[in-house]
């Protein structure tokens, strides 16, 4: 099955991640919305590029974060 990932993301809901701080250090957002699709952008540039990850490996992705395979 073949995504598109809109070309306006600003019609994209987007939610930063549970784990950023307030003091404007490094954030991500991702937007919701978007079928077998997780596109992610930089917070302090929510304007700038995004990237679009399938969604099994982002949840792969995050799961490794979680459990500390990945850090």
């Amino acid at each position: 099955m073949t995504t598109t990932v809109p070309r306006d993301l600003s019609s994209l809901t987007w939610r930063k991640s549970s784990h950023s701080s307030g003091n404007g250090g490094e954030c991500l957002e991702v937007a919701d919305g978007v079928t077998n699709t997780v596109p992610v952008r930089d917070s302090k540039n929510p304007h700038g590029p995004a990237l679009a990850f399938k969604a099994a490996a982002w949840a792969a992705f995050v799961s490794g974060v979680r459990t500390g395979r990945l850090s």
